[in-house]
């Protein structure tokens, strides 16, 4: 792992020069003789010594919450205009929950993959992170949700898929865009990003009778220290999990590997969520099993 080093001391800042200077002082007893009435007096001049490491954790932790003050002030997100839903051509084929406004419950079946459904939950993953590499291409400042959702719809569609979205439970788009403090499942709307926002897109597709599911933090125009470290320990946490993946492992170990984590940095896990996977069944009741 590479270890950056420490940013240099700015010269310009009245503590940052005296700490500059105080780095290469020991405790130092000065004796220097002033007229107080008729007595002299001595003066003891104590200067901490302080590591460059130090200073640079310093530095760090005021930056840091300096970034913390603007993020605070950002104004809320509103919600947006939300457009009417996109078709899909009649020839491509549906998952079971199109078409019922019905939430599905979730499947505690258990999925059992051959090698040619492999190959096609692969392939289905595989078009799912095409899609989600192009979607985060259009991250700019400016550009709506809305924007976002159209151009991902019309790809799935094109390669013969179906957006898994669409449909599920009356969502009424085909890819989920969670900005700033929406944690997840944000339907796309009017809203422009703006500069300084963190966006989540999450795409899931169903081809040839199986899901692939994707997403991704992207940051829009210049965002700040703070939400660019929440990014990255979330990255982090992402392949703690993937690391845990092998045939036998518990989710409960892989849930915990997460929190660890996040935990480490000061971050928290949303429990309210759970997970979902793919293969035939979209949703599937992983929360039931986390204590096996």
């Amino acid at each position: 792992m590479a270890v950056a080093a420490p940013p240099p001391l700015s010269s310009s800042s009245t503590s940052g020069a005296f700490m500059a200077s105080a780095t290469h002082l020991k405790s130092v007893f000065v004796p220097s003789l002033i007229s107080i009435g008729t007595r002299p007096r001595k003066l003891l001049l104590v200067a901490k010594k302080v590591s460059g490491l130090e200073e640079a954790m310093k530095i760090r932790r005021e930056r840091e919450q300096r970034d913390a003050v603007k993020t605070r002030s950002r104004p809320p997100l509103r919600r947006g205009r939300v457009s009417p839903r996109l078709p899909v051509p009649d020839h491509i084929p549906k998952p079971p929950y199109v078409g019922t406004l019905e939430l599905p419950p979730l499947s505690k079946q258990h999925q059992f993959h051959d090698s040619q459904g492999i190959d096609k939950m692969r392939t289905a993953c595989q078009l799912a992170a095409r899609v989600l590499d192009y979607a985060g291409t259009l991250v700019r400042p400016s550009v709506t949700t809305n924007e976002i959702d159209k151009a991902v719809h019309q790809m799935i569609i094109d390669a013969g898929a179906y957006p898994s979205p669409l449909g599920y439970g009356g969502f009424p788009k085909s890819v989920c865009t969670s900005v700033n403090e929406c944690m997840c499942h944000g339907i796309p709307d009017s809203r422009q990003l703006q500069d300084g926002d963190i966006i989540n897109i999450d795409v899931t597709v169903y081809l040839n009778g199986y899901h692939g599911d994707t997403s991704k933090t992207f940051l829009c125009g210049n965002v700040s220290d703070a939400l660019k470290r929440l990014v990255k320990v979330t990255e982090e946490c992402l392949e703690k999990g993937i690391s845990v993946c092998k045939d036998g492992a518990s989710f409960k170990k892989i849930g915990k590997r997460i929190s660890e984590h996040a935990e480490k940095y000061g971050f928290g896990v949303v429990e309210r969520f759970v997970g979902h996977g793919v293969g035939t069944i979209s949703f599937r009741a992983y929360h039931n099993t986390s204590s096996q």
